[in-house]
Order: C-alpha cells, then structure tokens, then sequence
C-alpha cells in the first residue's frame, strides 16, 4: 500500500460501500463534527451513490493525533487523501465549516485537474463572499460551550457530560479557529468555480440569512440552485429525509448522473 492510500484510509470513511455506482459524494462535516455526523446519511444515500466521509484529526479515534487550526492545511491534507479515490468523478458535500472546506478543495481540484470532479454543495454557511469577524475560538470554555449549545449541533450525551465534553472541546476550538480565521481570497486557485453549486440551508439558521447563502451564486461561473429547509444551524438532523431527497435530486437534475 502506497503513502498515498494510507493517507486517505486515515482520512476517509466509507460506512456504506457501494462500489457499482459510478460517482462518488463526499461529506464534510462542521466545526468540532466528525465522520460519523453523515452515518445516517450514508446509509440512505448509499442506494443511489458511493458515499464517503471525511474525519479531521483529534475526534474519536484520531483523537490522538495533532489538530489542524487552518483551512489551508485541512484543505492540503483532504486533497491528498481524495487522489486515490480519483477513480470515479466526484461530488462534495459539506455542511456549515465543511462547506468552506468543499469550496476551496473544489478550487483546488479545479486548477490541478488531477479528480474528475462533477459539483459543489454547500450546507449551512454563509458565502465566502460574506465575512464576519468572529472571534468564538479566543474565549473561555464556557463561552465555546455556550456556542455549541446554542447551535444544537452537538451530540446531548457530550453536552450533558462534562468530562467527555471536556475532552472534546480542544477539537472544537481548533475548527472555529480554522473557520473564523479564514479570509477568500480571489486570487487562490481560481476566482469563481466551473462547476454547478447548489446550497441548501436552514430557514432560521441565526448564523446565515437568505442574502448570505445566495450570495454563493457568484462564486460560479455554472449553474445555481438554492433550497431552504425549516429549522436551524443543524437543520439537516431533523430534515434528514428531505434533504436526502434534496441531494438525490441535485446528483440526478443538477449534475446529471445516472442513479438508481
């Protein structure tokens, strides 16, 4: 096995292999999420796609491992575990920091030309057009757990133990670093992408309104779609049905792949 390959078993999960479908999607989890978060998803999803995940270091079992505070180097190391699945054209997924990540390894992808690569969508962010000092990850940890509770994305057997969600937040902290130091920059691998970006997000989400999730329609030069769904930041857990649907959809109509 190559460098290359145990690189991306460390990176990538495939809960539900699916090896007779074509495409791929790729999930990307939020700040302090992890693989896992997209079981479920992967499960429904499978049927129609192979779907893998991306674990970031220091959560369950690469908890061990040294976290990454900065897009960029996230950016770097998903990169190069995605090469070996350049097998099969490729759809990315991400949802709230995972969103940025899938933007900016679309730019990559794009300028290199090294995955085939069909689409974006992004989930629960607002716009890389769209910046907003914040400052969350230079806080006190009550101030963070004050965060995560508000957005109701994290699991309530870590909130409601303080010693395992202790061990956590150190995960958590260095994803808000990496998300709220993060500056677009136009320049980059490409200015806009090529490929069709299609958002979905949360009709009460308190941290991105309707104009900032639209305002990802001039990151490209393809086609645009938009959905919203009701529901907060994590609105995705209790519309997981619909927005299954919703991605079936946009791998069927919007990129055009053959599914089951």
């Amino acid at each position: 096995m190559s460098s290359t390959d145990e690189h991306s078993e460390l990176w990538i999960r495939n809960f539900h292999p699916a090896p007779r479908h074509p495409h791929r999607l790729v999930l990307l989890p939020h700040a302090g999420g992890s693989a896992s978060f997209f079981f479920p998803f992967s499960r429904e999803l499978s049927a129609h796609t192979d779907v893998s995940a991306v674990q970031y270091p220091g959560r369950q079992e690469r908890r061990a491992e040294p976290l990454l505070d900065s897009v960029d180097a996230l950016v770097d190391q998903i990169h190069r575990a995605l090469l070996p699945l350049a097998d099969k054209p490729l759809v990315l997924f991400g949802h709230s920091m995972g969103a940025v990540l899938s933007f900016e390894l679309a730019r990559r992808i794009e300028a290199e030309g090294r995955i085939p690569f069909l689409g974006l969508i992004a989930s629960g962010r607002r716009s890389p057009l769209v910046h907003r000092e914040e400052n969350v990850h230079t806080r006190g940890d009550e101030a963070l757990i004050a965060e995560i509770r508000a957005l109701s994305g994290t699991d309530a057997g870590v909130l409601a133990d303080d010693e395992l969600l202790r061990m956590v937040l150190p995960a958590i902290r260095s994803d808000y670093k990496a998300i709220e130091t993060y500056r677009y920059r136009p320049e980059g691998p490409g200015p806009a992408l090529g490929c069709p970006v299609s958002v979905l997000t949360g009709e009460s989400d308190p941290r991105v309104s309707l104009d900032e999730a639209m305002a990802w329609k001039d990151l490209t030069r393809g086609k645009f779609a938009f959905r919203s769904f009701p529901g907060g930041h994590f609105y995705l857990t209790p519309q997981r049905d619909a927005v299954v649907r919703a991605i079936v959809e946009d791998l069927t109509t919007f990129f055009r792949l053959p599914v089951s």
